[in-house]
């Protein structure tokens, strides 16, 4: 009878398949937004199983602050957040950046996923900055949207006291817009596409623009990362297979938003991501530590900051670049990252 039994429980582990025994549990963080899609994209079609990751996705964030927070509070191991992670790393949390879920490994400017959006009657005019001047313009402070207005309002030629700037979370702004409370916001990709839907008369003051270089990294506790480096890599090949295939398939990937995203609809998503692909490089160069000091130089210029840190110790971009030697047909489909900027294994920023 012993035999028997021992026979039955042999072939029932033989029909188990052997990655399932082996998988990494992994629990991993996302905001609210359009790109951040990577991470449930890899999720629902395998590319985390197929690197041996068992992953859980927490709730979606209402900003990188609530999901740093999240991460510090052992919520998550692994997650994707920008501008917010300055914040952190100066107020004593050891964080590193493992590569870019959105943004540009080309070019130093890449924001098309953002925009100001105001509401008729506001006085603001389509395509004019200046006009910006005396408005009160919601954005969520210490985030990409917040440099993005920054940078904006410097380009205007206008200084942050010459509008009244109020910290709205995202998902709020669009009711604020609807009820008068604000004359336009600053946000990111799907609140603008929503914003238009909803609210009537609304309309796109100006979008992208290469204003900033876009925040937004892959991040993690340097503990965490030195501890668990195979991890670490498999979670960056599993979502540039992702990055790859939405970038092929945005329409595909847009649904894959709507189940993601509370709220978002399937036309607000597919036009989100035809924004969204183009910033899909994960890669790691030398415009991905300019990005990071280029933001912390210009929130100090204005006042938002009063200390700075040195980037290169700050992105660890060993994973990354392991990543992108073991794997280079994820990245085929994107331009060649320029010579002068490629990274090497001493590289050090210099501003």
């Amino acid at each position: 009878m012993k035999r028997i039994l021992w026979a039955l429980t042999a072939v029932m582990l033989a029909c188990v398949p052997a990655q399932s025994q082996t998988l990494t549990k992994l629990n991993v963080g996302m905001v609210s937004a359009i790109d951040m899609l990577a991470i449930p994209v890899a999720l629902e079609r395998g590319y985390f199983e197929k690197q041996g990751l068992d992953v859980t996705i927490a709730r979606p964030y209402a900003t990188g602050v609530d999901a740093l927070n999240a991460l510090q509070a052992g919520e998550t191991e692994i997650l994707q957040v920008g501008v917010p992670m300055i914040g952190a790393v100066l107020r004593g949390m050891d964080l590193v950046a493992l590569g870019n879920y959105s943004g540009s490994a080309t070019k130093s400017g890449s924001d098309a996923t953002m925009a100001i959006i105001a509401r008729e009657g506001s006085g603001i005019v389509k395509g004019d900055l200046k006009s910006l001047k005396g408005k009160k313009i919601a954005t969520s402070f210490g985030t990409v949207n917040h440099l993005y207005i920054l940078a904006l309002l410097e380009k205007a030629g206008l200084k942050p006291d010459d509008v009244q700037l109020v910290n709205t979370p995202p998902p709020d702004m669009t009711v604020a817009l609807l009820a008068k409370g604000i004359d336009a916001f600053s946000g990111w990709d799907p609140w603008p596409i929503i914003a238009q839907k909803d609210v009537p008369g609304a309309f796109e003051v100006i979008r992208g623009g290469d204003v900033i270089a876009y925040l937004g990294y892959v991040v993690s506790l340097r503990s965490w990362v030195e501890k668990n480096p195979e991890s670490t890599e498999k979670f960056l090949a599993a979502t540039s297979q992702a990055d790859q295939w939405m970038r092929k398939n945005p329409k595909a990937a847009a649904q894959i938003g709507t189940r993601w995203i509370p709220g978002l609809k399937p036309e607000i998503a597919e036009a989100a991501m035809e924004f969204n692909v183009q910033q899909l490089d994960r890669r790691l160069s030398a415009n991905s530590y300019k990005a990071l000091w280029s933001a912390q130089d210009r929130l100090q210029r204005l006042g938002v900051l009063k200390a700075t840190f040195d980037v290169t110790k700050n992105i660890d971009a060993k994973p990354m670049l392991n990543v992108m030697k073991k794997h280079p047909e994820l990245f085929a489909d994107l331009p060649p990252i320029p010579a002068e900027v490629a990274l090497g294994p001493d590289f050090t920023f210099k501003p």
